[in-house]
């Protein structure tokens, strides 16, 4: 069994120093690996970052993160993943790691996706350069994803995103902006590659849970929607059917108590 701490959405600036360390200190005892699904600055400014990769110091498992759009709004993205990779965070953009774990392997593919809307309301790669450029740039990312899970060889497989894969994660948003919060090509690409767990953040006021159309689960681990310090997911994978037992718990909000509330999900 591997245990998975998982957040979005963090947000830090250059006054977030000690907001979440005491939560995050304690996390070896209940996880054996913390993923962080995007935004995890306010502006992308690396002294935001500075202050975020020195908080991830009291983390005592390994980290993987990709960046989310708010990591890219000063443009300095690349010295956002140096600043992190200082710090020992493996940050993922079209690319896979494999973690060897408790006598298993744990693979992960991260990409921050891009958005176009989902099934039946969504953009097409139609009509002006801009328009086609926006679509073509969430179709080369997912078929980056796909490539990267199926290449996958591990007992575990888990997508990393942090637009939203399919509209269920996202429901609770003002309909007008499905479209800048994900897209349906990621959740193609997933089904496609085949994976056990996906995790993605990015819609604050969006819904917990939901799956792609092949059943794949999808877990929205946005910070202001958990209100939680993370997320944990434990992987029980049944080799020979395509199911999966999520026992999820969470730890407080930052601003209550330690107590975690404990949901089984067969």
């Amino acid at each position: 069994m591997i245990r998975v701490g998982a957040i979005a959405d963090v947000h830090f600036s250059t006054n977030s120093a000690g907001r979440l360390a005491s939560y995050w200190s304690e996390m070896h005892n209940s996880v054996d690996i913390f993923v962080i699904a995007g935004d995890l600055t306010t502006h992308g400014d690396p002294e935001e970052v500075k202050i975020l990769a020195n908080e991830l110091e009291v983390v005592q498992v390994p980290i993987i993160a990709i960046l989310g759009n708010h990591d890219y709004d000063s443009d300095k993205e690349a010295q956002v993943r140096i600043e992190l990779e200082r710090k020992g965070v493996i940050v993922l953009e079209g690319e896979s790691i494999t973690i060897p774990m408790h006598g298993r392997t744990l693979g992960i593919s991260g990409t921050k996706g891009f958005g176009g809307g989902f099934a039946g309301a969504c953009a097409s790669a139609f009509g002006e350069p801009e328009m086609k450029a926006f679509i073509h740039h969430t179709e080369q990312l997912s078929a980056k994803l796909q490539s990267e899970l199926s290449a996958l060889k591990t007992d575990y497989k888990l997508a990393l995103t942090h637009y939203a894969p399919v509209k269920d994660t996202v429901v609770g948003e003002r309909l007008e902006i499905y479209p800048f919060l994900g897209s349906y090509l990621l959740a193609e690409a997933i089904d496609s590659a085949g994976a056990d767990l996906v995790i993605h953040g990015h819609a604050h006021h969006g819904t917990e849970k939901g799956v792609t159309a092949r059943d794949i689960p999808v877990r929205n681990v946005a910070l202001p929607l958990l209100r939680r310090a993370y997320a944990i997911y434990n992987l029980d994978k049944f080799k020979d059917q395509n199911l999966i037992s999520i026992e999820e718990a969470f730890h407080a909000t930052p601003d209550t108590n330690k107590s975690a509330d404990l949901t089984e999900v067969a």
